[in-house]
């Protein structure tokens, strides 16, 4: 997709210019190997190690355990922390923002339906839902500026719906990292932009 300037095309349409592109996308991919944590919660039960974790046809190695009666919660820096200020830039900066929100409620309600607690990984959502679903809100509720609202409820959808509707079912996942934005996620809300543009 970088080879032939897909990712390039994609900001363009987004209104980011094309010298910000690479900044964006390093700190993107790199920022997802980055967990902040926010606190601990802590775990009536001790946990034991799960084995390679495996959802829809993709296969993770959960983190190894520090204190097995805790877990972490944390945001990801390039899974929630970078696509939330993009998301807010292009939300500030548009020509009708109530119609932008109105693809984010959309969208928020289709992932968090769809998103699935994955024991030892955190809550997942398939891949390829969101940014259809967000190219398709998009194009229906704000088609003169779709590409930017495609992105904001893309990716604020991705991570209201599927991790911050579902703190309450960290608990019995039994991971020692809930990443907010990271681990499966990441790869859905990193892609969702791209693609929510792409496809709108």
């Amino acid at each position: 997709m970088v080879q032939f300037g897909i990712f390039a095309w994609a900001f363009t349409r987004l209104g980011i210019p094309p010298e910000y592109l690479f900044s964006l996308l390093f700190l993107s991919i790199a920022g997802s190997m980055i967990n902040i944590p926010i606190r601990k919660i802590h775990l009536e039960d001790e946990t034991n190690e799960l084995p390679t974790v495996s959802f829809y046809g993709m296969r993770f190695q959960p983190p190894p355990w520090r204190n097995r009666h805790e877990m972490v919660l944390a945001v990801n820096l390039g899974g929630a922390i970078i696509p939330t200020c993009l998301s807010i830039y292009l939300l500030a900066h548009a020509e009708n923002p109530f119609r932008m929100l109105l693809a984010l409620s959309a969208v928020t309600y289709i992932v968090y339906r769809l998103a699935r607690p994955i024991p030892g990984l955190g809550i997942a959502t398939p891949m390829f839902i969101p940014p259809i679903a967000a190219a398709l809100v998009a194009m229906v509720l704000n088609s003169e500026w779709a590409a930017p609202t495609a992105y904001v409820a893309g990716t604020l959808g991705t991570l209201i719906g599927a991790d911050l509707l579902h703190l309450n079912d960290l608990k019995p996942l039994n991971a020692p990292v809930a990443s907010i934005g990271g681990a499966g996620t990441f790869d859905g809300i990193f892609l969702t932009g791209i693609l929510a543009v792409l496809l709108s």
